[in-house]
């Protein structure tokens, strides 16, 4: 076995490698930009060499750079994580001409099946069904609409080395098919060094359905069932799960059959990925393999109890597979949120900080349930702009797929983040959705069932009830606090009194507090009434409350008179007054939001890329004003509605904040 591994990544990859390494008992290597200097993966590795600037360009995808590492330390092998170098021969091909083994498939697997017009022309030659689209490399834009016009809209545009969503586009009509070409080149030359695009009808009502699978050196394959990744957001995963709640055995045999049958026909060995399309009748449809691991990985090792990072170490040191398909078994439901640094409310434009908060529920690993958190990060960390979004990723385990979602929920409303945007809310949005809860969803699901962005839960009228109740018995405790503090009297009970006024989502309810030592009963003035029982401190930022035997995790944050509260994706302030004072309260004007209609604001921390406008120009409604980069991805801004430029304060090359104003109009 190998003795020391390098791991060509950073980040939670980085740290869920090492982590099986150590288990192992392998010594580990991590490699940093002058960015991560202080990250995670180099506090865990036991040696860390750095590799140059910030930027992936001038760092983690220098292969040179990388190599210098390995020759450093010594390092015998190498794990290359997912993204940066994870699909790039001429990286296998450094590693072998230095002796070093390569923890993934060979180059001529990496060669076939990576790149994702050759994997496509295999699967068509292997009679595999594939997605029609064109094959062949597309020079320029005006190429590229006239192809997407012969395939007919809409289509994809995909960079032929992407992953993660990079270099994706979906192209509706000509102008965007021209848009898109381009921002998709520039992507995938920025963020994979390679520009080439490939068009391909986009398959309107779609589930993506993934087969994992592991072949080693001596000709044995497996496929470890299967993992639902349609909950997507511009093209990038959102929340996945294994299985999928739409397979019947029938189907996940042929899928996961194929898959290995695929992968051997190119030599493949590892762990790899080979990802379908199914529409609602289950005809499934081959869109690429992705040669490496893959970010969702944890969904199937909490269902089949594999941990594939070993086997894929053990695979690259020249070991026969410990299992055969037939001891494969799919145990339980396993759900994964990917928590990101953007923020919901801005359209989930990228969000860049510190964390002044990072608390995550606790792992647990117990016969009926099981919380996993995957990270890179550490409170008190910094969100860089050049890197992923990505934050953790949140999974649970669960004897059945609606007990999973159960501790996905509890596990969300339990996770403290602050000092950045961050999209937990519609995580835990997504967590409640009728559609999602039934299984019934598309890729098209966000799309569909969000049209006009995230705009925040609307707790439900059972659910305002609740949190009121839980609010005013938590604010009855505040109030016996600072009075004890204040030594006003002796009787603090007394003094605090029993009757509240609760202002919760534009409801006001009124409330009676009877307390007594096993907790608090809070009746409403229309008869309603609910038992309150926590072990809350004033002061606690998260609340374990007990409604009437049920539990509820509340995010509590302090307001005058009142709380913030943050339940299953609502974040509400809650007033809590006594009667008088919410007498007095009714009476206070509405503070209003200053005027920001004539101003184009940065929606996001980043790095202004061209500005398509000048002073004194006529724009109209929908009219690209200028691109920012953020976070590896371009963003075109457009104008709200028809006006005159009249001032341009930023221009390219220009790094700006979250609302610096980038233009004026008349």
């Amino acid at each position: 076995m190998f003795e020391k591994i390098l791991i060509a990544n950073r980040g939670e990859i980085a740290c869920r490698v090492i982590k099986s390494a150590r288990k192992m008992g392998i010594k580990t290597v991590a490699v940093y930009s002058d960015a991560d200097k202080n990250a995670l993966h180099v506090e865990m590795a036991d040696e860390a060499v750095h590799i140059g600037p910030p930027p992936a360009n001038q760092s983690y995808i220098v292969i040179d750079k990388v190599m210098d590492a390995i020759r450093q330390t010594g390092a015998q092998a190498v794990h290359p994580g997912y993204g940066f170098l994870s699909e790039n021969p001429k990286f296998a091909e450094a590693l072998a001409a230095e002796g070093v083994a390569f923890i993934g498939p060979p180059v001529g697997a990496i060669e076939a099946m990576g790149d994702k017009i050759t994997s496509k022309k295999i699967a068509q030659e292997a009679g595999v069904s594939t997605v029609p689209g064109y094959m062949g490399l597309i020079e320029d834009a005006e190429e590229a609409v006239k192809i997407s016009t012969e395939i007919g809209y809409p289509v994809m545009i995909k960079a032929s080395a992407g992953g993660g969503g990079k270099g994706m586009r979906i192209a509706w009509n000509d102008t965007e098919a021209r848009e898109g070409f381009q921002s998709s080149k520039n992507e995938a030359a920025s963020s994979f060094g390679d520009d080439r695009i490939f068009i391909e009808k986009f398959v309107t009502q779609p589930r993506h359905i993934e087969i994992q699978v592991l072949c080693d050196g001596h000709g044995n394959g497996v496929y470890l069932g299967e993992r639902e990744c349609s909950i997507q957001r511009r093209n990038q995963k959102v929340i996945e799960e294994a299985p999928s709640p739409f397979l019947d055995e029938a189907t996940r045999k042929a899928m996961g059959e194929q898959a290995v049958a695929l992968a051997q026909a190119v030599g493949y060995t590892s762990a790899g990925t080979v990802e379908f399309i199914v529409d609602g009748e289950k005809n499934f449809y081959f869109l690429e393999m992705n040669t490496r691991l893959q970010v969702e990985h944890p969904v199937t090792e909490l269902i089949t109890g594999v941990d594939l990072v070993e086997q894929m170490i053990r695979v690259a040191n020249g070991e026969p597979l410990s299992m055969r398909q037939e001891d494969v078994k799919l145990n339980g439901w396993a759900m994964e949120s990917r928590i990101y640094a953007e923020d919901p409310y801005r359209n989930f434009l990228p969000s860049i900080g510190r964390l002044v908060a990072y608390r995550p529920p606790a792992e647990v690993a117990e016969p009926t349930r099981a919380v996993r958190n995957d990270t890179g990060v550490f409170e008190g960390g910094e969100i860089s702009m050049y890197y992923d979004p990505m934050i953790a990723k949140l999974c649970t385990w669960a004897p059945t797929r609606e007990e999973a979602i159960e501790e996905m929920r509890v596990a969300l409303d339990s996770f403290e983040l602050e000092g950045i945007g961050h999209n937990i809310p519609f995580l835990a949005a997504v967590m409640d959705h009728p559609k999602f809860v039934s299984g019934d969803m598309t890729t098209a699901f966000i799309a569909e069932e969000y049209p006009d962005g995230f705009e925040g839960v609307e707790l439900s009228a059972t659910d305002k009830r609740r949190v009121a109740a839980a609010a005013a018995a938590m604010y009855r405790v505040t109030e016996i606090r600072r009075s004890r503090v204040s030594g006003r009297m002796d009787n603090h009970e007394r003094m605090v009194g029993s009757d509240w006024v609760v202002s919760v989502g534009g409801e006001t309810l009124v409330t009676e507090i009877a307390a007594d030592k096993g907790g608090s009963t809070v009746a409403f003035s229309d008869g309603t009434v609910h038992r309150v029982a926590s072990d809350w401190t004033p002061g606690d930022s998260l609340a374990r409350v007990q409604i009437d035997g049920e539990l509820m995790v509340l995010k509590v944050g302090k307001l005058t008179s009142g709380f913030r509260i943050r339940f299953r994706g609502a974040d509400v302030p809650v007033k809590v007054w006594t009667p008088r004072q919410a007498e007095l309260a009714a009476l206070m004007p509405e503070r209003l939001p200053p005027d920001t209609s004539k101003m184009l604001l940065c929606p996001m921390p980043g790095l202004i890329v061209k500005v398509d406008v000048g002073e004194g120009d006529e724009v109209q409604e929908g009219q690209a004003l200028c691109t920012v980069e953020a976070m590896k991805m371009e963003n075109i801004l457009r104008a709200e509605k028809a006006g005159k430029v009249a001032k341009i304060n930023a221009g390219p090359g220009d790094s700006l904040a979250v609302d610096d104003v980038i233009m004026e109009f008349e």
